[in-house]
Parts: C-alpha cells; structure tokens; sequence
C-alpha cells in the first residue's frame, strides 16, 4: 500500500467512526467508564450536613471557623487496545474481513477516548507482541494508531493471547479500560487473563464469521490454516466432519465466554455482517 493509498484509508475510516463516536459512543463512553480516583479540588467554608471528616484543620484553625476539603473526581483515564494480527484475522466470507471490522472498532473506541481527553495505547500481538505504541492524548496520536492498523505486517501469523497478557501486565503499572479484540481460536489465556482481569477494567471483543459456526456442504474441499499454513483436503459432505467444525467453534467460544465471566471482564461477540454499532452501544448502555 503507498502512502497516498493509506491516507486515503486512513482518512475514509476517521470520517466513518469520528462521526461515530462524536455522535453515539462519546457520551455513553463517559457515562460507562467513569474516573477512578478522587483528587482534591479546594476547601470552602463547611455547612450545615457536610460530612465532618472532610473538614481541613490546618485552614479551620488558621480562619477560626470551619473549612472542608472539596473533591472531585478524576476524570482522566487510559485506554489500552489489544489487537490481534495473526493470520485468521485475514479472513472473511462477507463483504468484510475480521480484520477490517476490528480496524473499525478499534478506531471508534480510540476516538471516544480522544473526545474525552484521555490517554489511548495500543498493542499489536500474534504469539508474540509484534508492536506495542505507549498512551498517549491527541488526533495525530489516534490517527498513528489507525495508520498501523491498517498497514502493520505481521512477523508471525500464529495467535497466543496469554503473552500479550503478559506484556499488559509487564508495561500497564497503573489501572487502564482494556480491549482485547481478536477472533478468540486460541486457548490457555484463563489464568493470565484473571491476574489482568483484577489490576484494569477488562472487555473481550470476539470478531468472526459465519463459515467459521459451521462448514457447508460443498464436497471435497482442500483448506488451508491460516496461521499454520498447513493444507489439507476435507469432505464437507461428511455429517461427521460438519458436526465436528461445529463443535470445535462451539468449544472455542465456550472457553472465551467462560474466562472472561471467571475473570469479572466484560465480552461483546460480533459476526462481521452484524452491526458492531448495536453491539457497542448495547454493551456501554448495559454497563453504564
């Protein structure tokens, strides 16, 4: 892709999920996830059911007459993106890839942070992390984050959650609002996922497609792994082989719903011809 070509794409997805987030998800963004700490603001002259033990003695004794300390709630926080770029994110029997929808996604989470003045970062990862931007405030911050999205080439195509996990953990010292947005054909990420799931405020975005709930019926077939690249011939004629695919996708999401309930996250599931709009708003309106 040439830089003309990118800006092109950069500029089409900052119109289509700005206009998002300025219009839907700024307001319920703010309302869902609220500040997480109380800074002092200033004292003023105590009155009548202020509770006592915001009283500030040192002013009260210096005025002869009672002062208390005003609090308010800070409001600045940290977004993390975690985005999966192994291989099966590069498929899709829609009009869209995975990948595409959680380009898009992850453009108008970035943006409703920006709307709200804080801090967005971003962590690419396929069974290693391949790229890791540190938080930051702007629109020229959000649109870097958007430009590698779109553009980032993988090292490797295979998928391990659990180290990226990891690396939040190593790199986040202090609470953020996590997205971890990926297809979820992975395992072994429970136990990481709790110790992350106790320091920040966890939600897990699962993006697939309808071929990968069940295989059709075409005959013969020969299928490719996308992260192994493994090639095989498969008989989707076979009931068998149909219920077993079904299973297998069953089995997967089984697993993602159960870790992420067991780790107190939150988890939003999307098909990539479903409006990921409805899912967001949903999930923000049912968390606020």
């Amino acid at each position: 892709m040439n830089t003309k070509e990118l800006l092109k794409k950069v500029r089409k997805i900052e119109i289509k999920t700005r206009r998002l987030s300025d219009h839907i998800f700024g307001g319920e963004y703010h309302s869902t996830f609220k500040g997480r700490g109380m800074t002092f603001s200033e004292v003023r002259q105590y009155q009548f059911g202020d509770d006592v033990r915001a009283i500030d003695w040192n002013v009260t004794a210096r005025y002869n007459e009672p002062f208390v300390k005003v609090f308010e709630e800070e409001r600045e926080l940290t977004m993390m993106l975690m985005v999966d770029v192994s291989g099966s994110e590069l498929f899709g029997t829609s009009n869209q890839f995975k990948k595409e929808v959680i380009t898009e996604i992850s453009a108008t989470l970035a943006f409703s942070a920006m709307q709200n003045n804080d801090k967005v970062g971003l962590i690419l990862f396929s069974n290693e992390v391949e790229l890791f931007i540190p938080p930051k405030k702007g629109k020229s911050h959000v649109l870097r984050i958007i430009r590698e999205l779109l553009e980032f080439e993988p090292k490797s195509y295979e998928t391990n959650i659990s180290e990226a996990l990891k690396f939040l953990r190593n790199v986040m010292k202090k609470k953020a609002i996590v997205f971890v947005l990926s297809d979820f054909i992975a395992e072994d990420y429970d136990n990481t996922l709790r110790i992350a799931g106790n320091k920040h405020d966890v939600t897990g975005i699962r993006v697939y497609d309808e071929k990968e709930e069940y295989i059709p019926n075409l005959g013969m077939i020969q299928v490719q792994d996308s992260e192994t690249g493994a090639i095989q011939l498969v008989n989707t004629s076979s009931k068998r082989v149909r219920h077993e695919y079904w299973k297998y996708h069953l089995e997967r999401v089984d697993y993602f719903n159960d870790a992420f309930a067991k780790s107190g996250s939150g988890v939003i599931s999307c098909r990539v011809d479903e409006s990921y709009v409805k899912k967001l708003l949903g999930y923000f309106k049912r968390r606020g």
